[in-house]
């Protein structure tokens, strides 16, 4: 099984903040893919389906447990025989190192000092597992604000439109990556001209 994590918080509050574009991503992924009926499983909820020529049936995830706790919906998996986070794990997650209207893909990494992926790290035991990082950054943010004020914060009209419009490519990388491993979703990415290596 294929498990494609999108982080985020729960409650109406969080929605449209920058630390939930993991969870937009997820959105539009079930869109896209014609996956439908949620249901909750543990602290998650979960929707399943398959893409056509793909074996391995796709789970797509957004826990449930607020930000630095998410890592705990994956202990179920990583205990699965012949289950792998390095193949079969995607963590979807928002990055304010990049600008918005930009995205990376790596095949493994640390955490870079967001809860979410720390979170993970811990649950799994490891950092090898693929992130397909969205950009949220913002250049003129005064240096030293609160890091935290700045996730939280609401997204604006332009900032969510160069956010959003990257989700068909970021979607074809996900599918690459469905199909052909990190490779996949890496040549993908060198082709992006808003990619970031």
């Amino acid at each position: 099984m294929k498990v494609i994590v999108g982080l985020g918080n729960p409650g109406k509050e969080y929605e449209n903040t920058r630390h939930n574009v993991g969870w937009w991503l997820i959105d539009h992924l079930a869109d896209r893919w014609g996956f439908t009926g949620w249901k909750k499983d543990g602290q998650a909820k979960v929707v399943q389906g398959q893409l056509a020529g793909v074996k391995e049936p796709i789970r797509l995830v957004k826990p449930q447990t607020y930000m630095n706790l998410s890592g705990g919906v994956l202990v179920q998996y990583a205990r699965r025989p012949f289950w792998a986070a390095a193949n079969d794990l995607l963590v979807l997650v928002d990055d304010v190192a990049i600008p918005a209207g930009s995205w990376r893909f790596r095949p493994e990494g640390g955490a870079g000092g967001h809860n979410g992926l720390k979170s993970i790290d811990g649950a799994l035991g490891t950092q090898k597992y693929p992130r397909l990082r969205l950009g949220v950054g913002d250049p003129e943010r005064a240096p030293g604000g609160p890091l935290t004020d700045f996730v939280l914060g609401a997204v604006g009209k332009r900032e969510g439109d160069a956010i959003r419009g990257l989700f068909d490519v970021e979607t074809e990388a996900i599918e690459a990556w469905v199909r052909a491993g990190n490779k996949g979703a890496l040549d993908v990415l060198s082709r992006s001209s808003a990619g970031s290596k």
